[in-house]
Protein backbone atom coordinates (compact mmCIF):
# COMPACT_ATOMS: atom_id res chain seq x y z
CA UNK A 1 0.00 0.00 0.00
CA UNK A 2 2.76 2.38 0.93
CA UNK A 3 4.62 1.62 -1.72
CA UNK A 4 2.05 1.92 -3.70
CA UNK A 5 1.01 5.52 -3.44
CA UNK A 6 5.26 6.33 -3.86
CA UNK A 7 4.95 4.97 -7.21
CA UNK A 8 1.95 6.75 -8.37
CA UNK A 9 3.31 9.85 -6.81
CA UNK A 10 6.65 9.05 -8.58
CA UNK A 11 5.62 11.58 -11.32
CA UNK A 12 6.31 14.60 -9.57
CA UNK A 13 8.97 17.11 -12.01
CA UNK A 14 7.71 20.06 -10.06
CA UNK A 15 9.47 21.19 -6.80
CA UNK A 16 7.54 19.75 -3.46
CA UNK A 17 5.91 21.63 -0.63
CA UNK A 18 8.49 22.22 2.15
CA UNK A 19 5.59 22.67 4.50
CA UNK A 20 4.05 19.13 3.48
CA UNK A 21 0.76 18.49 1.46
CA UNK A 22 -2.64 19.77 3.61
CA UNK A 23 -3.38 16.15 3.26
CA UNK A 24 0.26 15.19 4.57
CA UNK A 25 -0.23 17.34 7.78
CA UNK A 26 -4.11 16.24 8.31
CA UNK A 27 -3.05 12.83 8.43
CA UNK A 28 -0.03 13.48 11.11
CA UNK A 29 -2.88 15.36 13.13
CA UNK A 30 -5.26 12.67 12.62
CA UNK A 31 -2.98 10.07 13.66
CA UNK A 32 -2.07 11.96 16.85
CA UNK A 33 -5.67 12.30 18.08
CA UNK A 34 -6.28 8.52 16.99
CA UNK A 35 -2.74 6.53 17.88
CA UNK A 36 -0.91 9.10 20.63
CA UNK A 37 -4.04 10.14 22.58
CA UNK A 38 -3.38 14.06 21.61
CA UNK A 39 -6.70 15.44 20.23
CA UNK A 40 -5.33 18.97 19.72
CA UNK A 41 -2.30 19.13 16.91
CA UNK A 42 -2.87 21.77 14.38
CA UNK A 43 -2.01 20.72 11.16
CA UNK A 44 -0.26 24.17 10.39
CA UNK A 45 1.93 23.27 13.44
CA UNK A 46 3.12 20.19 11.49
CA UNK A 47 6.55 19.83 9.44
CA UNK A 48 7.76 17.39 7.73
CA UNK A 49 11.38 16.60 7.69
CA UNK A 50 14.30 14.36 5.98
CA UNK A 51 14.18 11.62 8.60
CA UNK A 52 14.06 12.23 12.46
CA UNK A 53 18.11 12.61 12.61
CA UNK A 54 18.47 15.84 10.27
CA UNK A 55 15.86 17.80 12.64
CA UNK A 56 17.57 16.23 15.70
CA UNK A 57 21.15 17.27 14.33
CA UNK A 58 20.16 20.85 12.78
CA UNK A 59 17.69 21.89 15.10
CA UNK A 60 19.81 23.77 17.41
CA UNK A 61 20.81 25.96 14.42
CA UNK A 62 17.71 26.49 12.73
CA UNK A 63 16.85 27.63 16.38
CA UNK A 64 19.46 30.31 16.46
CA UNK A 65 21.32 28.81 18.95
CA UNK A 66 25.15 29.64 19.29
CA UNK A 67 28.38 30.60 21.89
CA UNK A 68 26.70 30.38 25.20
CA UNK A 69 23.78 28.74 24.87
CA UNK A 70 23.26 25.07 26.18
CA UNK A 71 21.44 22.23 25.12
CA UNK A 72 20.21 19.83 27.64
CA UNK A 73 20.07 16.27 26.99
CA UNK A 74 19.58 12.62 28.61
CA UNK A 75 23.08 11.03 30.13
CA UNK A 76 22.47 7.82 28.09
CA UNK A 77 21.16 9.56 24.77
CA UNK A 78 21.24 8.93 21.06
CA UNK A 79 24.53 10.62 20.01
CA UNK A 80 23.15 13.05 17.97
CA UNK A 81 21.99 15.58 20.37
CA UNK A 82 25.23 16.16 21.46
CA UNK A 83 26.75 16.55 17.92
CA UNK A 84 23.70 18.84 17.04
CA UNK A 85 24.34 21.12 19.75
CA UNK A 86 27.93 21.09 18.67
CA UNK A 87 27.65 22.02 14.87
CA UNK A 88 25.40 25.11 16.20
CA UNK A 89 28.22 26.66 18.17
CA UNK A 90 26.43 25.77 21.13
CA UNK A 91 27.37 23.37 24.10
CA UNK A 92 25.72 20.19 25.03
CA UNK A 93 24.86 19.55 28.55
CA UNK A 94 23.66 16.00 29.56
CA UNK A 95 21.27 16.06 32.85
CA UNK A 96 18.44 13.60 33.68
CA UNK A 97 16.87 16.05 35.89
CA UNK A 98 16.69 20.15 36.07
CA UNK A 99 19.01 20.39 39.34
CA UNK A 100 21.96 19.12 37.18
CA UNK A 101 21.65 21.95 35.48
CA UNK A 102 22.39 24.15 38.46
CA UNK A 103 22.86 27.75 38.02
CA UNK A 104 23.25 27.72 34.84
CA UNK A 105 19.83 27.42 33.52
CA UNK A 106 19.11 30.82 32.40
CA UNK A 107 21.64 29.73 29.48
CA UNK A 108 19.13 26.60 28.45
CA UNK A 109 17.83 27.57 25.46
CA UNK A 110 16.37 23.76 24.28
CA UNK A 111 15.85 20.35 25.98
CA UNK A 112 15.78 17.13 24.18
CA UNK A 113 13.96 13.92 25.60
CA UNK A 114 13.66 10.78 24.03
CA UNK A 115 11.20 8.65 25.20
CA UNK A 116 11.17 5.73 24.79
CA UNK A 117 14.75 6.04 25.13
CA UNK A 118 17.15 5.02 22.67
CA UNK A 119 19.09 3.12 23.72
CA UNK A 120 17.70 2.02 27.49
CA UNK A 121 14.24 1.86 26.40
CA UNK A 122 13.14 3.98 28.90
CA UNK A 123 9.62 5.30 28.93
CA UNK A 124 9.12 8.83 30.83
CA UNK A 125 5.56 9.12 32.28
CA UNK A 126 2.95 12.13 32.04
CA UNK A 127 4.23 13.67 35.36
CA UNK A 128 7.75 14.13 34.57
CA UNK A 129 7.09 15.82 31.26
CA UNK A 130 4.81 18.02 32.81
CA UNK A 131 7.76 19.11 35.10
CA UNK A 132 10.20 19.28 32.43
CA UNK A 133 7.94 21.34 30.62
CA UNK A 134 6.82 23.78 33.17
CA UNK A 135 10.81 24.43 34.33
CA UNK A 136 11.83 25.21 30.42
CA UNK A 137 8.97 27.65 29.82
CA UNK A 138 10.09 29.25 33.34
CA UNK A 139 13.45 29.81 31.87
CA UNK A 140 12.60 30.25 28.07
CA UNK A 141 14.18 26.98 26.52
CA UNK A 142 12.03 24.82 23.82
CA UNK A 143 11.55 20.98 24.72
CA UNK A 144 12.07 18.47 21.87
CA UNK A 145 10.95 15.54 22.59
CA UNK A 146 12.00 12.42 20.62
CA UNK A 147 9.44 9.63 20.33
CA UNK A 148 10.42 7.46 17.78
CA UNK A 149 9.52 4.40 19.25
CA UNK A 150 6.78 5.30 20.66
CA UNK A 151 4.77 2.90 18.65
CA UNK A 152 7.06 -0.22 19.98
CA UNK A 153 5.83 -0.61 23.93
CA UNK A 154 6.24 -3.85 25.43
CA UNK A 155 4.70 -4.14 28.78
CA UNK A 156 1.38 -2.07 27.83
CA UNK A 157 2.33 0.74 30.04
CA UNK A 158 1.20 3.67 28.45
CA UNK A 159 3.76 5.81 26.37
CA UNK A 160 2.83 9.19 26.19
CA UNK A 161 3.97 11.88 23.86
CA UNK A 162 5.33 15.72 24.95
CA UNK A 163 1.78 17.24 23.14
CA UNK A 164 -0.54 15.28 25.32
CA UNK A 165 -3.06 17.57 27.20
CA UNK A 166 -1.74 16.65 31.05
CA UNK A 167 1.49 17.49 30.11
CA UNK A 168 1.04 21.08 28.23
CA UNK A 169 -1.17 22.45 29.99
CA UNK A 170 -3.39 23.06 26.93
CA UNK A 171 -0.62 24.80 25.06
CA UNK A 172 1.86 23.84 22.83
CA UNK A 173 3.69 26.77 22.69
CA UNK A 174 7.44 26.32 22.87
CA UNK A 175 6.86 22.42 22.03
CA UNK A 176 7.55 19.75 19.05
CA UNK A 177 7.14 16.04 18.89
CA UNK A 178 9.42 14.58 16.78
CA UNK A 179 8.56 11.13 14.74
CA UNK A 180 9.83 9.04 12.39
CA UNK A 181 8.34 6.37 10.44
CA UNK A 182 11.78 4.05 9.96
CA UNK A 183 10.77 2.12 13.20
CA UNK A 184 6.99 1.55 13.05
CA UNK A 185 6.83 1.17 9.53
CA UNK A 186 10.21 0.18 8.31
CA UNK A 187 10.79 3.23 6.12
CA UNK A 188 14.31 4.05 7.47
CA UNK A 189 15.08 4.18 3.55
CA UNK A 190 11.98 6.64 2.68
CA UNK A 191 13.18 8.87 5.23
CA UNK A 192 9.83 10.05 6.22
CA UNK A 193 9.47 11.58 9.51
CA UNK A 194 8.11 14.69 11.17
CA UNK A 195 7.79 17.61 14.12
CA UNK A 196 4.67 18.47 15.31
CA UNK A 197 3.44 21.19 18.04
CA UNK A 198 3.72 24.56 18.62
CA UNK A 199 2.58 26.35 14.92
CA UNK A 200 4.89 29.77 15.39
CA UNK A 201 7.65 27.53 15.93
CA UNK A 202 6.85 25.25 12.95
CA UNK A 203 6.69 28.64 11.14
CA UNK A 204 9.87 30.06 12.15
CA UNK A 205 11.93 26.49 11.37
CA UNK A 206 9.84 26.81 8.04
CA UNK A 207 10.95 30.19 7.10
CA UNK A 208 14.97 28.72 7.54
CA UNK A 209 14.22 25.28 5.76
CA UNK A 210 12.95 26.98 2.69
CA UNK A 211 16.23 28.39 1.82
CA UNK A 212 17.93 25.69 3.26
CA UNK A 213 16.22 22.98 0.48
CA UNK A 214 15.32 20.49 3.57
CA UNK A 215 12.37 19.57 1.32
CA UNK A 216 10.72 16.07 1.59
CA UNK A 217 9.88 14.46 -2.08
CA UNK A 218 6.45 14.77 -3.11
CA UNK A 219 6.74 10.98 -3.66
CA UNK A 220 7.39 10.15 -0.21
CA UNK A 221 4.94 12.95 1.38
CA UNK A 222 2.80 10.90 -0.64
CA UNK A 223 3.41 7.21 1.04
CA UNK A 224 3.99 9.18 4.34
CA UNK A 225 0.16 10.09 4.30
CA UNK A 226 -0.98 6.63 3.82
CA UNK A 227 1.29 5.05 5.96
CA UNK A 228 -0.02 7.26 8.86
CA UNK A 229 -3.61 6.47 7.89
CA UNK A 230 -2.82 2.63 7.98
CA UNK A 231 -2.56 0.96 11.59
CA UNK A 232 -2.48 -2.57 10.21
CA UNK A 233 0.64 -3.00 9.07
CA UNK A 234 2.26 -1.40 12.31
CA UNK A 235 -0.15 -4.16 14.01
CA UNK A 236 2.15 -6.77 11.68
CA UNK A 237 5.65 -4.69 12.23
CA UNK A 238 5.26 -4.88 16.02
CA UNK A 239 4.15 -8.53 16.23
CA UNK A 240 7.50 -9.65 14.19
CA UNK A 241 9.78 -7.48 16.89
CA UNK A 242 7.73 -8.54 19.88
CA UNK A 243 8.36 -12.40 19.00
CA UNK A 244 12.62 -11.33 18.24
CA UNK A 245 12.43 -9.74 21.34
CA UNK A 246 11.36 -12.14 23.54
CA UNK A 247 13.25 -14.73 21.74
CA UNK A 248 16.49 -12.56 21.95
CA UNK A 249 15.54 -11.63 25.86
CA UNK A 250 15.11 -15.42 27.11
CA UNK A 251 18.69 -15.75 25.19
CA UNK A 252 20.54 -13.14 26.90
CA UNK A 253 19.20 -13.48 30.35
CA UNK A 254 19.85 -17.52 30.26
CA UNK A 255 23.26 -16.51 28.97
CA UNK A 256 23.65 -14.51 32.20
CA UNK A 257 23.23 -11.40 30.86
CA UNK A 258 20.63 -8.70 32.75
CA UNK A 259 18.19 -6.31 30.84
CA UNK A 260 17.51 -3.11 32.38
CA UNK A 261 14.85 -1.03 30.99
CA UNK A 262 13.94 -1.93 27.33
CA UNK A 263 9.63 -1.04 28.10
CA UNK A 264 9.80 -0.02 24.71
CA UNK A 265 11.66 0.12 21.60
CA UNK A 266 13.86 -1.89 19.37
CA UNK A 267 16.56 -2.60 21.98
CA UNK A 268 17.54 -4.48 24.93
CA UNK A 269 19.58 -2.92 27.15
CA UNK A 270 21.81 -5.55 28.72
CA UNK A 271 24.70 -6.09 30.96
CA UNK A 272 27.16 -8.60 32.78
CA UNK A 273 28.03 -5.84 35.76
CA UNK A 274 31.24 -5.36 33.95
CA UNK A 275 32.78 -2.61 31.80
CA UNK A 276 30.69 -2.65 28.51
CA UNK A 277 33.97 -2.99 26.59
CA UNK A 278 34.74 -6.17 28.41
CA UNK A 279 30.63 -7.45 27.36
CA UNK A 280 31.71 -6.53 23.73
CA UNK A 281 34.32 -8.42 23.61
CA UNK A 282 33.26 -11.75 24.74
CA UNK A 283 29.99 -11.67 22.31
CA UNK A 284 32.25 -11.03 19.80
CA UNK A 285 34.04 -13.94 20.53
CA UNK A 286 31.04 -16.01 20.04
CA UNK A 287 30.63 -14.14 16.62
CA UNK A 288 27.40 -11.61 18.01
CA UNK A 289 28.48 -7.70 17.49
CA UNK A 290 26.51 -5.27 19.85
CA UNK A 291 26.91 -1.40 20.03
CA UNK A 292 28.55 -0.44 23.91
CA UNK A 293 27.04 1.73 26.04
CA UNK A 294 29.90 4.08 26.27
CA UNK A 295 28.73 5.15 23.02
CA UNK A 296 25.52 6.90 24.66
CA UNK A 297 27.43 8.67 27.34
CA UNK A 298 29.85 7.95 30.26
CA UNK A 299 26.23 6.80 32.02
CA UNK A 300 26.00 3.66 29.93
CA UNK A 301 29.56 2.32 30.40
CA UNK A 302 28.62 -1.13 32.34
CA UNK A 303 25.75 -1.42 28.94
CA UNK A 304 25.47 -3.31 26.57
CA UNK A 305 22.69 -2.20 23.83
CA UNK A 306 21.55 -5.44 21.74
CA UNK A 307 19.02 -4.80 18.43
CA UNK A 308 16.13 -6.61 17.09
CA UNK A 309 16.76 -5.48 13.44
CA UNK A 310 18.55 -8.48 12.57
CA UNK A 311 16.54 -11.24 10.38
CA UNK A 312 14.80 -13.87 12.00
CA UNK A 313 17.50 -16.00 11.24
CA UNK A 314 20.17 -13.85 12.73
CA UNK A 315 18.08 -14.07 15.98
CA UNK A 316 17.91 -17.56 15.71
CA UNK A 317 21.57 -17.55 15.39
CA UNK A 318 22.35 -15.52 18.07
CA UNK A 319 20.03 -18.15 20.55
CA UNK A 320 22.28 -21.11 19.49
CA UNK A 321 25.58 -19.50 20.09
CA UNK A 322 24.57 -17.56 23.60
CA UNK A 323 22.90 -21.46 24.12
CA UNK A 324 26.36 -22.96 23.70
CA UNK A 325 27.82 -20.46 25.75
CA UNK A 326 25.67 -20.82 28.84
CA UNK A 327 26.54 -24.55 28.35
CA UNK A 328 30.17 -23.96 28.23
CA UNK A 329 29.55 -22.61 31.53
CA UNK A 330 29.76 -18.67 29.74
CA UNK A 331 33.43 -18.82 28.90
CA UNK A 332 35.55 -16.79 26.83
CA UNK A 333 35.81 -19.79 24.01
CA UNK A 334 33.69 -19.62 21.22
CA UNK A 335 30.88 -22.19 20.93
CA UNK A 336 32.15 -24.97 18.14
CA UNK A 337 30.48 -24.19 14.25
CA UNK A 338 30.21 -20.60 14.83
CA UNK A 339 33.83 -20.13 12.48
CA UNK A 340 34.91 -16.56 11.47
CA UNK A 341 31.48 -15.20 10.67
CA UNK A 342 30.12 -12.37 13.19
CA UNK A 343 26.78 -11.09 13.19
CA UNK A 344 25.27 -7.49 14.28
CA UNK A 345 22.51 -7.29 17.11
Amino acid sequence: MVRAALERASDAPGYPQTYGTPALREAVAAWFARRRGVPDVDPDGVLPTIGSKELVAWLPTLLGLGRGDLVVHPQIAYPTYDVGARIAGAEPLPADGTAQVGPRAGSVRLVWLNSPSNPTGRVLGWEHLKKVVDWARSVGAVVASDECYAELGWTGAEIPSLLDPRVTGGSHEGLLAVYSLSKQSNLAGYRAAFAAGDPVLVRELLEIRKHAGMIMPAPVQAAMTVALADDDHVVVTKARYRARRETALAALTHAGLRVDDSEAGLYLWATRDEPCWDTVSWLAGLGILVAPGSFYGAAGGRHVRVALTATDERIDTLVERLAAAAEAGAGSSVPAGTGNRTDTI
